[in-house]
């Protein structure tokens, strides 16, 4: 009778306890892969944004470099633009209407000529400097001359002798111009570059 009891009873399951911790390691993984995954995100997006930036970068420096690789061709072909303008400027008002038809003809193929070269520069980055009336820039101006002006204030740019021109946002060739002469009792540092002189004082009387 005994053995028979023994047979009946049902023995401990020795697996029940540990099964109950399965859900804590599973929590544990799930953790452990989120953050893995997020670490990998996190290194894909930082190379993705790696890649665009040397991709701006390199866009960038071949834009440059397309750009101010005609800059020496460019100042060189600035000097036949200077040739036209002073042809042109030769010639009276009095004397383009007294001039014969084949000297007219001539004069009209000459302008269409310079504004053709001036359209080709500009195609190309190079624009000329706004230089007459406007206030001096020493980063953009050469002055060659003080003249007396009554009309103007103290470093105001009278006359353009020679036009200046820019590629790019860099400069080409500066504009070289005459200044408006600060009186005697108040001489003016416009024409000084920056940071390149000392105050100016008045003269004691």
């Amino acid at each position: 009778m005994s053995a028979e009891k023994d047979d009946d009873a049902l023995p401990e399951d020795p697996g029940e306890e540990p099964a109950n911790d399965e859900p804590e390691q599973l929590k544990e993984l799930t953790a452990q892969l989120r953050a893995e995954a997020e670490a990998h995100r996190d290194r894909a997006l930082r190379a993705l944004a790696e890649v665009e930036n040397v991709r701006k970068r390199l866009e960038r420096e071949r834009d440059e470099a397309r750009m101010y690789s005609v800059a020496r061709f460019a100042r060189d072909i600035l000097t036949v633009a200077d040739n036209l303008s002073r042809a042109l400027a030769a010639l009276t008002p009095d004397l383009r209407n007294t001039a014969n038809d084949a000297l007219k003809a001539v004069l009209d193929g000459v302008e269409a000529t310079q504004r053709e070269l001036k359209s080709a520069l500009g195609r190309h980055g190079v624009q000329p400097i706004e230089a007459e009336g406007k206030r001096f820039d020493p980063h953009l101006h050469q002055a060659i001359a003080e003249v007396p002006a009554q009309n103007a204030e103290p470093g105001t740019v009278m006359h353009v002798v020679q036009e200046g021109y820019t590629i790019g946002d860099r400069l080409l060739r500066p504009a070289m111009v005459t200044v408006a002469k600060a009186s005697a009792m108040a001489p003016a540092n416009d024409l000084a570059p920056p940071d390149g002189g000392g105050d100016s004082q008045a003269n004691p009387d």
